[in-house]
């Protein structure tokens, strides 16, 4: 599906700089850009839910040993 994005003139000329820099379309930044950004929210949430699991088993243990 075809998009159209709409960038200030700032925008557009730091998506080309970057895109030069990387040697890559200004299309595949910002695919790979979107990939990124999904990777880490899914990490995030990863080690989020890994942490209230460990709270949740370890919370007791944890509040003695910070006394």
């Amino acid at each position: 599906m075809a998009m159209t994005l709409r960038l200030n003139k700032n925008d557009e000329e730091l998506l080309t700089r970057l895109a030069e820099q990387d040697g890559v379309s200004r299309q595949a930044l910002i695919i790979n850009a979107i990939h990124e950004v999904a990777e880490r929210r899914g990490h995030e949430a990863q080690v989020s839910d890994a942490s209230k699991r460990a709270r949740e088993r370890y919370g007791d243990l944890l509040d003695r040993l910070g006394k």
